[in-house]
């Protein structure tokens, strides 16, 4: 590893960790294999700015792990991994350079001879997936035109949506979302999707992101309102839906939050796992990140499976989320504990029947 600071990356409980500077690029390119107990280790390739190739890797550690449980909770047939490509600073690649990076990526995705399946993500798009399959086979996620499924952000959107009503109806007693006020914060591809879909049914949004020009989308959506993304975390509302990058809740905010429900669909929206605790004991009802978000991977997964591509098991798959949180909160209550622990529960015993 390029620095020193690697000592303090995370706790390892992964298979593999390839680490490359690209021969193209000379950008570092990151696979974090967690497990492959279910099958392939599916993730998506992450290409940001990060302040060293070690934060590069804690990030593929920490995303690889949780798409384990996620994969392993909705009950598919794969394992976790995750891509991150550390780009440089600045504005992100375009052309030749972008082509280059993706390529070195691709290089990485061969070392791990299948065992590594990446797709898009966070700063990729279903365009780099066909660049990226240029050099390596092991990619999915690809444009309606090359034989894919396209976008996998409306399935997301559809999940997290599903998990969304079943947090409602435990909360407050109704899973109509119809009037109920939801603070989004991210309005990237999937909080987008999700805005849209919140709006159609009725729910007052109270809208964030970073970039100001998303602020377009909420001029047009009835019922929704812009703000900045401090004050939408902060805001009274009943539920609380982080869109954007993880860590949104952490320990300085955690006490000040007056949602009645957190359910978004970023990746590990909790600074650390011990704050589930700290969500319950102010009375907020946390829809763990991994059940909501995993629509995606469900349609992926779909994708890859036997008998080709069908949309709309995919979306019947997404839906099916509803019913996965609705588990995993039931299993909160019957053993008095946290959600987040129930969801872990859900996945590691279907680990083990994997053999794990």
């Amino acid at each position: 590893m390029p620095d020193a600071s690697t000592s303090s990356l995370v706790s390892l409980d992964h298979e593999e960790l390839v680490i490359r500077r690209g021969r193209r690029s000379g950008v570092y390119t990151i696979v974090g294999v967690h497990s492959t107990a279910r099958g392939p280790a599916l993730g998506g390739c992450r290409m940001w700015r990060y302040q060293s190739s070690a934060d590069g890797a804690r990030d593929a550690l920490r995303l690889s792990r949780a798409m384990t449980f996620k994969a392993a909770a909705a009950g598919l047939p794969l394992g976790g991994g995750k891509g991150v490509i550390c780009a440089e600073p600045g504005k992100p690649p375009t052309g030749r350079r972008r082509r280059d990076v993706l390529l070195d990526f691709a290089d990485s995705v061969n070392a791990l001879e299948g065992r590594y399946v990446t797709a898009e993500d966070v700063g990729t798009s279903s365009t780099d997936m066909a660049t990226i399959a240029e050099g390596t086979e092991h990619v999915t996620g690809l444009s309606k035109a090359r034989g894919g499924s396209g976008d996998p952000s409306p399935f997301t959107a559809r999940g997290v949506e599903a998990a969304m009503r079943a947090c409602c109806e435990r909360r407050f007693g109704s899973r109509e979302l119809k009037g109920r006020t939801v603070a989004l914060v991210g309005a990237g591809h999937v909080g987008t999707r999700l805005a849209r879909r919140l709006a159609k049914v009725g729910a007052k949004l109270l809208m964030a992101d970073i970039d100001p020009s998303r602020r377009e989308l909420a001029d047009k959506l009835p019922g929704a309102k812009w703000t900045d993304p401090s004050t939408a975390l902060l805001a009274e509302v009943d539920v609380l839906a982080p869109c954007a990058l993880g860590g949104a809740i952490d320990e300085v905010n955690v006490g000040r939050l007056r949602c009645q429900v957190v359910c978004g669909a970023a990746n590990n929206q909790l600074a650390h796992d011990g704050l589930a605790e700290d969500l319950a004991a102010h009375g907020i009802l946390y829809g763990p990140d991994f059940i909501a978000n995993a629509g995606g991977l469900v349609n992926i997964a779909v994708e890859i499976g036997p008998g080709g591509y069908d949309p709309k098991r995919a979306r019947q798959r997404a839906s099916e989320i509803e019913q996965t949180m609705r588990e995993v909160l039931d299993r909160a209550e019957r053993y008095d504990v946290t959600p987040l622990e129930a969801a872990y529960a859900l996945a590691r015993a279907r680990l083990a029947g994997a053999g794990v």
